[in-house]
């Protein structure tokens, strides 16, 4: 594509802006160090020269980047355009700077633009040089690992990327927008019907109704309507890999089990691969606040915790495939190929399922009518905010429904929480019932059952309910749902691995061998000698947190000892 004249000494009469003010301003020096000679030093065994002349894009918006550049001479302006070709400044680099944010660690493409001001000279660390550099030396990768988060909360805040443009309330605005927020990609949401920036950005297009949402996407191209994959493809977000590869450790699910599994494979030196068809976090990726981890005292929200186990297997060189979709596993020979469902296939020596569990959705007409309209199934900001000064239904009694009314109390006029049984106690936290006792603005409803919805133009509008035999009728447009999950094991129909009578993955079978020295069975290996299963959907597991990533770390250990004996 071309690119608009660019704000430099060249062309000095291009128009540019200044962001506005960032709440992580106190936190510039850590989000824009300066190397030392020592560091550059030691940077350099990972690193390559190379030459820029005035003008030049080091690195372009839409554009996979070759990775870490560290700024030697000259000056180089990061920034980012709009359709109109308007630049807006976000950060300048002098000698001893560098330039990347979580895209170059990644291998993703770039959401700013870097132009060299003047001719520059800088050295280059592709991202596997990086993540070797990272763990190589301590002090400067945690350095450089700070300052790459800090640059990608910076861009989320200011809402560089994609911008959607739509209804505020449609679902699928809401979705698309939950999908990029889950995965830690900045995006800016326009409404259509009232913001003036969205009529202007609308004016040379032609459209019309079933093109909403469009998305207009950093290297120029619009999307009409799209899906989540559409829109992970056309952000560079779905990885491609070399049809040869074959990976230690296939890990399906990027929930806290997955991804836990995929830092400690990676810190060992197993080469991993994971793959989740929606984002990283899974079922706790969506909890507001997760009070009851160990060494968070005043709690942490699922993303941010997924987000920080993501960033841990990045830097540690484990491949994240997300968003793509594993369709089946079979066994070949001595490996086992996972078939992906854009028609790639990827060979691994074990297999870790991972995948968790789906929603569970009440046996209700007209239920899928109103998703997205109305009904929820987490409570993220984005809910908090179309659910703010409104009277809410949630339907559920576990630490997850909990979680969620403590938040979502904080933003609705009034929530109330239906539960099927006489009490909380048998399926929810202390602390949490003590909690939700204490909330003016909350009631719990036993002895409830969801019996039908009702709508009109706008969405959901009605909720009924069956009380003590009665019907009653609840008038609210947003419905929270957290009535439990089923195990996402559909996609093991092929491997012919032994499944429980509800779908959960049975392990611990002592009479496998995965290898001729008799070694028995290993606890979290499945009824398929090198398949391994942990987390949410391994049968009889603690649905916790903290059970989950204890199932990643132990399942390590026993991949090792098979990966010894395996023929």
């Amino acid at each position: 594509m071309s690119s608009p004249a660019l704000a430099s000494p060249a062309n000095p009469a291009a128009p540019e802006e200044e962001l506005p003010y960032s709440s992580l301003e106190h936190r510039q020096h850590q989000m824009f160090p300066k190397l030392t000679a020592a560091e550059i030093a030691s940077l350099r065994r990972f690193a390559r020269p190379m030459s820029f002349k005035a003008g030049d894009f080091v690195f372009e918006t839409g554009h996979v980047a070759l990775g870490l550049f560290v700024l030697l001479s000259g000056r180089v302006r990061i920034c980012s355009r709009d359709r109109a070709g308007n630049w807006t400044r976000v950060a300048e680099h002098e000698p001893g700077s560098f330039m990347a944010e979580m895209a170059q660690l990644s291998g993703k493409p770039a959401l700013v633009d870097g132009v060299a001001e003047t001719d520059c000279e800088t050295l280059l660390v592709e991202p596997d040089k990086l993540r070797a550099l990272i763990v190589a030396d301590a002090q400067l990768g945690e350095h450089i690992m700070r300052a790459l988060i800090l640059r990608r909360l910076g861009l989320i805040e200011r809402g560089l990327g994609p911008i959607i443009v739509g209804d505020g309330a449609d679902g699928r605005v809401v979705a698309l927008q939950g999908f990029l927020r889950r995965n830690g990609h900045p995006s800016t949401v326009l409404d259509a019907r009232h913001d003036q920036e969205a009529v202007a950005l609308l004016g040379d297009l032609t459209f019309d109704a079933d093109d909403f949402p469009l998305v207009f996407c950093p290297d120029g191209s619009v999307l009409r309507a799209p899906d989540e994959v559409r829109l992970a493809t056309c952000l560079g977000l779905v990885p491609s890999f070399r049809s040869a590869s074959v990976y230690d450790v296939a890990i399906v699910g990027a929930g806290p089990a997955g991804l836990a599994a995929a830092v400690y494979a990676a810190t060992e030196g197993l080469s991993v691969a994971v793959f989740d068809q929606r984002a990283p976090g899974g079922q706790a990726g969506a909890s507001a606040r997760i009070e009851n981890y160990l060494g968070f005292p005043t709690g942490i929200s699922g993303q941010a915790l997924a987000a920080r186990a993501y960033q841990q297997a990045l830097k540690f060189g484990a491949h994240l495939a997300i968003p793509s979709r594993v369709a089946g596993v079979t066994r070949q020979d001595d490996r086992f190929v996972l078939a992906l469902e854009d028609g790639q296939s990827i060979g691994a020596r074990t297999v870790v399922v991972a995948c968790g569990a789906a929603y569970r959705k009440p046996a209700v007409a007209n239920l899928d009518r109103f998703e997205g309209r109305g009904i929820y199934y987490w409570a993220s900001p984005i809910e908090a905010k179309l659910a703010k000064g409104q009277d809410i239904v949630l339907i559920g009694g576990g630490n997850s429904a909990g979680q969620a009314v403590v938040f979502l109390a904080n933003f609705a006029r009034s929530v109330r929480v239906l539960i099927r049984g006489a009490s909380l106690e048998s399926s929810m936290s202390k602390y949490l019932i003590d909690r939700i006792a204490a909330l003016p603005n909350v009631t719990v409803c036993t002895g409830c059952t969801l019996d039908a919805l009702e709508g009109d133009e706008a969405g959901l509008a009605r909720v009924v309910i069956r009380h003590d035999g009665e019907l009653e009728t609840i008038a609210s447009r947003h419905l929270f749902l957290f009535v439990g999950a089923d195990p996402k094991t559909d996609w093991l129909a092929a491997s012919g691995v032994e499944l429980d009578r509800n779908g959960f993955v049975p392990t611990g079978f002592a009479d496998r061998r995965p290898g001729a020295d008799g070694t028995a069975g290993f606890p979290l290996e499945t009824s398929i000698p090198g398949m391994f299963a942990i987390g949410d959907v391994r049968a009889q597991s603690t649905k916790r947190v903290a059970s989950a990533v204890g199932d990643g770390a132990a399942v390590v250990s026993q991949i090792h000892a098979y990966l010894r004996v395996a023929p």
